[in-house]
């Protein structure tokens, strides 16, 4: 792209983002081609994409301090230690002596020991988050208020963790303790994987990035037990936190962890029956989610969808991790940003996802042709770096108007 088309195309995106009534489908379009990374508007759009500002600009304040005093509730209510809470003292039923070895269901211990186990799967996943950048083993520079506090009633978690004797066997008996989807089938080709986990900073009132999406993916599962925590939603969370920790918008990006959470709340909302089991094999669900992308490449490319029927290559192998964490793991972060930059654009999403992951293999079709079922494997669960994702946008679009 010319420089003097990308100054026009910036100068679209801040009139637009400037305009007193913001006009989506406009936001839409623009977006749908990628944010011109020069605008530094990016978490902006996101937000508005993921229905987390309203379109007239004169709320956004109100909006965003409403949010963000609601997010800092939850924190003061659910990351609490066990006799810490602040009880209310016209409620009768919690009045009851409490302590560790309290049988009562509703004491606050027992629902501490029981959330343990589901600490511990987030707080692994969540230290090899996105190993191809430092940025989520630095520190952040708004680290919780609460937790630099001498009277914080708020705790650590990753103290928590530290100090959890947890039986390993028993996360490996209970599929990961707290999977409530068939996720072993992208996990066994897991293409980004960290050498090491990431340490603790020792200086005094530090945190590590890693915490803060600790904190965010531990408050969901508490506030959504119907979900809960599934892994994977680490990798979703990741590109969101670093879009909005890296607002050049000072104010905002000192407000990230509560901002991604409401964006991060908005998108599971949408995508979450991939991640429920009991709906895997609903229309809904992952099993309908692939099967739509192999309907639209037998319609696209019938040599291609043969040949993969052919050779037994199942869906569950490559569509499945590309759909459930929409491509996160597929492609370097940059790449993954300008495609989320598209998928949110799309307003009858995610279409279009299937439409991307069409194409991703239809681009493919000249070497999956001429290759066997243990080379083609190794392609699809390890895409190419060398296409770039324009053309696979290109591509995708082609394919979307073609079934018009």
């Amino acid at each position: 792209m010319s420089r003097s088309k990308q100054n026009d195309r910036e100068t679209l995106f801040l009139e637009a983002i400037a305009a007193p009534e913001i006009n989506l489908k406009q936001i839409r379009k623009l977006c749908s081609r990628g944010v011109v990374e020069t605008c530094g508007i990016r978490a902006v759009c996101w937000r508005l994409l993921l229905y987390c500002l309203p379109t007239k600009r004169s709320l956004w304040q109100q909006e965003l301090t409403r949010q963000r005093s609601e997010y800092n509730q939850f924190v003061q209510e659910i990351i609490v230690e066990p006799g810490l809470k602040r009880f209310n003292t016209g409620n009768a039923e919690s009045s009851f002596e409490d302590h560790p070895l309290n049988p009562n269901p509703k004491s606050e211990w027992n629902s501490y020991f029981k959330d343990n186990e589901l600490l511990l799967q987030i707080d692994k996943d969540v230290r090899r988050l996105c190993p191809d950048i430092s940025f989520f083993q630095n520190a952040t520079k708004y680290p919780c208020e609460d937790l630099t506090s001498t009277e914080s009633k708020v705790e650590t978690l990753r103290k928590r963790v530290e100090r959890t004797a947890l039986n390993s066997q028993s996360l490996t008996r209970k599929r990961l303790g707290i999977s409530n989807v068939s996720c072993y089938y992208y996990l066994i080709s897991s293409r980004k994987q960290a050498s090491h986990e990431y340490q603790v900073l020792m200086e005094a009132g530090q945190e590590a990035h890693w915490e803060v999406v600790e904190r965010i993916l531990f408050i969901y599962s508490k506030l959504n037990p119907g979900t809960s925590y599934v892994q994977g939603m680490n990798e979703i969370i990741g590109p969101l936190y670093y879009t909005l920790a890296s607002d050049p918008n000072m104010d905002w990006r000192e407000h990230a962890e509560a901002d991604t959470f409401f964006c991060f709340t908005n998108l599971m909302a949408e995508i979450r029956d991939n991640f429920i089991k009991s709906l895997d094999t609903s229309a809904s669900g992952i099993e309908g989610s692939m099967n739509k992308a192999l309907c639209l490449l037998r319609e696209t490319d019938p040599q291609v969808w043969l040949l993969l029927e052919k050779q037994g290559i199942k869906p569950q192998f490559f569509l499945f991790r590309w759909l459930t964490l929409l491509l996160s793991q597929e492609f370097n972060l940059p790449d993954v940003i300008h495609i989320w930059d598209v998928l949110f654009s799309d307003e009858r999403r995610f279409t279009l996802l299937t439409a991307v992951c069409c194409a991703m293999i239809v681009l493919l079709r000249e070497q999956l042709l001429i290759n066997d079922f243990s080379h083609n494997m190794k392609l699809l669960q390890n895409y190419p770096m060398h296409i770039g994702i324009p053309t696979i946008i290109d591509k995708a679009n082609k394919i979307n108007k073609s079934m018009k």
